[in-house]
């Protein structure tokens, strides 16, 4: 299934995409699409869809899951990424956190912090937890898995990079987490190590990779989170983004104002975002 949030900003409803495409309203069937209802999705698979009411497919589409307490980035998890960047593939998972008020829908513009000049695209895998995991081991770690979305996982390289300290401060502004559009349950991806992903920039296509690339897979990557942190419903992990992002051109090439990105992930959606300085 298909899970979405929409309406404005701070008062999504939750609804669900059903099989024709249309978004249909879960108001009254849950209160968010968030918390315990991840652990019980499947209770929406025999829903009568008709009878639930057709939301119009103009309206504003939020992050895909609410309440996240979490929001987790998995740095360099693409050996070719990690070249690009010119760095070496990491011996363990590099972790960092994004500020959860980054986040926001899959259309919603990406906005240029003030005196930012290098502000870079990143399409990534979105694992959303469903159910808490603590010392999970690998061959159970899906099971805690609710499903998986796209995310526009927004940097600044100056702040991220070239200032002192972690990479968090890159990586937090404002709308620098496009979530969704939609959580799609873990029954409907046989194989997240295996879905084609894409990035373009007014219409050049600059990242087109595949999961299947990935240095640390899902399943490790909730296994090895839940070894240093319990991981609640709601979470995001941010699995890290195949090459072709701006900072590994020859001269590197940053976003402005006014330029378009769409990104897109095998199955799991796409988003479309205009920059905008913000002021």
């Amino acid at each position: 299934m298909k899970f979405v949030r929409f309406g404005d900003r701070g008062q999504e409803k939750p609804g669900l995409i059903d099989p024709e495409g249309n978004i249909r309203s879960l108001e009254g069937k849950c209160d968010d699409i968030a918390g315990d209802v991840l652990a019980n999705l499947e209770q929406f698979k025999d829903i009568d869809w008709k009878s639930l009411p057709q939301v119009d497919a103009d309206t504003r589409l939020g992050a895909c899951v609410g309440q996240t307490g979490k929001f987790i980035c998995i740095g360099l998890n693409y050996a070719d990424h990690a070249a690009e960047s010119g760095l070496d593939v990491p011996s363990e998972p590099v972790i960092f956190m994004k500020a959860t008020s980054a986040i926001c829908g899959p259309n919603d513009p990406i906005i240029i912090p003030r005196g930012s000049e290098k502000t870079d695209w990143e399409v990534e895998l979105g694992v959303v937890i469903g159910k808490a995991a603590k010392y999970v081991d690998e061959s159970q770690a899906l099971e805690h898995v609710a499903g998986y979305c796209v995310i526009n996982d927004v940097s600044e390289r100056a702040f991220q990079i070239e200032h002192e300290g972690q990479w968090t401060k890159g990586k937090s502004c404002d709308n620098f987490g496009q979530t969704g559009p939609a959580l799609v349950t873990r029954d409907e991806i046989a194989d997240p190590q295996n879905l084609s992903m894409w990035l373009e920039v007014n219409g050049e296509r600059v990242q087109d990779g595949s999961t299947k690339t990935m240095v640390y897979g899902v399943a490790h990557l909730v296994s090895y989170l839940s070894r240093f942190m319990t991981l609640h419903p709601g979470d995001i992990i941010s699995t890290g983004t195949p090459p072709g992002v701006g900072l590994g051109f020859k001269p590197p090439r940053y976003l402005k104002a006014g330029d378009v990105v769409e990104l897109g992930i095998e199955n799991l959606g796409q988003q479309k975002q205009v920059c905008e300085n913000d002021e």
